[in-house]
């Protein structure tokens, strides 16, 4: 395979995996009690299921939104 093809492949990759951790840590943080929320007005993202669909759907917004919601 050429790099050119390899590096987009690695890329979805290491991304999937990012969002397989957000679920286990979401669901962690659940059955540990302590929920990672995040709400806006009516919009609110406070299950493990929630943060994994928008990270995978929008990551570059949800990831980061996701490790200072997890922080707070």
């Amino acid at each position: 395979m050429s790099p050119a093809v390899l590096a987009p492949l690695v890329v979805l990759l290491f991304i999937a995996l990012l969002d397989a951790w957000v679920y286990s840590d979401a669901r962690s943080h659940l059955e540990r009690g302590e929920t990672v929320r995040f709400q806006a007005g009516n919009f609110v993202v406070d299950r493990p299921e929630t943060w994994t669909a928008g990270c995978l759907l929008l990551f570059v917004v949800f990831f980061p939104l996701y490790i200072v919601c997890r922080s707070s």
